[in-house]
């Protein structure tokens, strides 16, 4: 694994780090050389984190108004300080992102853990989490499906995040629930490991003061079955992003349907794959949802 993580970047992978098209970097390079790039034998631009940071650094700049032209005219530490002197306003929305991913490819959780400390200090967990770490994690699919980033980069940053969530999850999980009319049973089906969403969903469940059972990833419905014995009005909630296969989907929400929905049960699934699931094996009890936000507001 450890051979894998990259310390080299291409001009693409910066395009997809940076939001800067290659041919805006080629440029700027040219005419301001704010970026000193390695060369291959066959004359191919490298650039290593520093080049990165620096990147980073002059982007969030050229955001809030500096020219490019006069950025170039900067010494090497005057860059970082502007930067520091921006965050420093609590201002700065794309900040954090770009903190964090420079935090997940350095492998450096004490640089996480300062930007969340530097968010959390003015907005609540349900902000931090809307407004910068869902984008992130929606970039980071991007990234790693573009191969600008490894498997450890994101595994990295998932984990830190999930630790953040089950933090927060804790504190509500202690209180009493306030309303009994029903519980909510989370899970996600065999093979299905994507699990950060599902357990937001959870802290907001919680935080609306329901009893939540939380199962983690592939889970039987048969096993999903058995907390048809010990409890009533449940609602079965599951994400699907990458499983069940849209070849099989509709015979496994159909099994659901036919194994969970005793008494006053209902299932309600979201996800990348639900959009393959056929109208018909849906009902009142069986519900998906386009979004987050749409799942919570129906809690």
């Amino acid at each position: 694994m450890i051979n894998n993580i990259k310390t080299v970047f291409s001009i693409k992978d910066l395009e997809n780090l940076s939001g800067i098209k290659a041919h805006t970097i080629r440029i700027w390079e040219k005419r301001y050389s704010i970026l000193e790039p390695m060369r291959t034998d066959t004359n191919i631009r490298l650039y290593n984190l520093q080049n990165l940071q620096k990147l980073l650094n002059i982007t969030l700049l050229h955001e809030y108004g500096y020219k490019i032209s006069k950025i170039a005219t900067y010494p090497e530490e005057r860059i970082p300080q502007l930067v520091r002197e921006i965050i420093s306003k609590k201002n700065s929305q794309n900040y954090a992102i770009t903190s964090f991913k420079m935090a997940m490819m350095n492998f450096d959780q004490e640089l996480f853990f300062n930007t969340f400390d530097w968010l959390i200090s003015e907005k609540t967990f349900k902000e931090v989490f809307k407004e910068h770490f869902l984008p992130l994690l929606k970039e980071l699919g991007l990234l790693w499906q573009s191969e600008t980033i490894t498997p450890a980069n994101e595994h990295f940053m998932s984990h830190l995040i999930k630790q953040k969530i089950l933090i927060y999850t804790e504190s509500l999980q202690i209180r009493k629930p306030t309303k009994t009319d029903r519980i909510f049973v989370l899970s996600l089906p065999l093979n299905e490991i994507h699990q950060i969403g599902l357990l937001y969903l959870q802290y907001e469940i919680l935080d609306k003061g329901y009893k939540t059972i939380y199962l983690g990833e592939s889970m039987p419905i048969e096993n999903l079955q058995d907390l048809t014995k010990h409890f009533e009005n449940i609602t079965f909630v599951s994400f699907m992003t990458i499983q069940p296969d849209r070849s099989v989907i509709n015979q496994y929400v159909k099994s659901m349907g036919q194994k969970l929905l005793q008494k006053n049960n209902e299932i309600w699934l979201m996800g990348k794959m639900v959009e393959h699931i056929d109208q018909k094996v849906l009902s009142d009890r069986i519900r998906i949802f386009d979004s987050m936000e749409e799942t919570i507001n129906m809690i």
